[in-house]
């Protein structure tokens, strides 16, 4: 009976959300509650596993992502994103355009959210074809595809970030770990799958062509853009590697843990971001507060998102539902890392949302980890490569592709939806890989 009540839970949310179009945030709310009414908890105990759920969820993620949100905004506005993006181009070459593509789609990935990400690199797409006569869609989709893998699998984006909290998986290894999967993903579904599309003829708007690009004078070294950029992987990083290499309860692994908390590490690069994109070109301090501001109004709905999801988790938790599923699941002959990808993915297909999809799909899945004692960053993983699976006409990412590269919907499928599903099932397969040597 949980089992029933969970896929008509599931099903009610896409009811609301695709044919009555309402909130994502009102639609996850209201499937927790019926959920909870359907298992037989009391009014009372129902709200009160909402709250819960919404106020530890949030609580974990609302400053990690207020401080993602800012060091992103501060580099796209600072110049960093358009010095690595034409840093990289330069020294790659027009022969290896693409992996300059693929490298910018990454550095640039790692802390802007990826509708920012799209949105700041895409005109330098067009500039470079206009000076390089190279296709759009050879050049762009190795970067959009690198923008697809660090957006699923690695923080501190919401969806894997969120998800490292509910699985209670390690951040550091689970982008050690996603970086290794990403790396073939990234290579096939960018620069080799873009290689197949040379009969797609694209027609952006105009305009995009004449984006406004700084003159290079003024812009931030790239050095010190990429060192902005990556300064919070390299702390959270620091943590993971002093608990391979120094003793236990040392000062100094003490200090790295410190150093390498996401929050923190988020914090003391946005503040280090709003020296070397900011102060360090001339701006004064408060001309930077506006535009960080405008960063934290961009993730509200996004962090609501989140603390919806993480009500309907403890719902399921409260209610019993969590231990049916750890008891159904303890000798389940599927892989539980095929298991959560195959939720996710469905979620994603129905709803288009990828960051629901993984939360969703967290909530149904987090009880899988303690019976079957899989790695939960590997579970990340799976959840995040899951919820990229086939882009299509319910997805706004979808639209933005289309409209920015001017297809038709049969090539936006061909082009766009392909390439998110390759992502999708080479970071499984990946995923699985990495499975049998942990």
């Amino acid at each position: 009976m949980p089992l029933f009540i969970i896929i008509c839970g599931v099903l009610l949310l896409l009811l609301l959300v695709i044919v009555l179009k309402i909130n994502t945030v009102i639609s996850l709310i209201i499937t927790a509650i019926a959920v909870g009414a359907a298992q037989g908890m009391k009014g009372d105990a129902i709200l009160k596993s909402v709250e819960e759920g919404v106020g530890s969820t949030m609580g974990q993620l609302a400053l990690i992502l207020a401080f993602g949100a800012m060091l992103g905004k501060l580099i796209a506005d600072g110049g960093g994103a358009q010095r690595i993006t034409s840093g990289l181009s330069k020294a790659f070459g027009i022969k290896n355009l693409q992996w300059a593509m693929v490298l910018t789609g990454f550095l640039v990935g790692i802390p802007l959210f990826y509708n920012v990400g799209f949105v700041v690199l895409v005109p330098f797409v067009f500039m470079v074809c206009a000076t390089s006569k190279l296709p759009l869609l050879y050049v762009g989709i190795p970067l959009l595809a690198a923008l697809s893998v660090t957006h699923g699998y690695l923080p501190p984006h919401p969806g894997p970030t969120s998800i490292v909290m509910l699985y209670k998986a390690d951040m550091g290894l689970t982008m050690f770990y996603g970086a290794l999967v990403a790396i073939p993903a990234i290579i096939i579904s960018g620069p080799l799958f873009a290689r197949t599309l040379g009969d797609i003829k694209t027609h952006p708007p105009k305009n995009l062509f004449e984006a406004p690009i700084r003159p290079e004078a003024d812009l931030p070294g790239f050095g010190i853009s990429v060192f902005t950029g990556l300064f919070p992987v390299m702390l959270i990083a620091l943590a993971t590697i002093g608990d391979a290499w120094l003793p236990k309860g040392s000062v100094v692994l003490h200090t790295c843990h410190f150093l390498g908390n996401p929050v923190l590490a988020l914090l003391l690069a946005s503040l280090l971001a709003m020296y070397t994109m900011g102060i360090r070109q001339g701006k004064r301090l408060k001309d930077l507060l506006e535009p960080m501001e405008d960063a934290l109004r961009s993730v509200t709905m996004i962090l609501f998102i989140i603390g919806s999801a993480g009500a309907f988790k403890q719902v399921l938790t409260d209610s019993g539902v969590a231990d049916y599923i750890s008891v159904l699941t303890k000798d389940l002959p599927l892989s539980p890392l095929i298991l959560v990808w195959a939720i996710a993915a469905v979620i994603r297909v129905a709803l288009g949302s990828a960051t629901v999809a993984a939360l969703t799909t967290a909530g149904i899945a987090g009880p899988i980890i303690a019976a079957t004692h899989v790695s939960p960053e590997l579970m990340v993983l799976a959840t995040g490569a899951g919820s990229l699976m086939f882009s299509h006409v319910n997805d706004p990412g979808f639209w933005m592709f289309k409209e920015y590269f001017g297809l038709s919907i049969r090539d936006t499928v061909r082009s766009w939806s392909v390439m998110e599903t390759l992502v999708s099932v080479i970071g499984l397969l990946g995923v699985l890989l990495l499975n049998l040597f942990i």
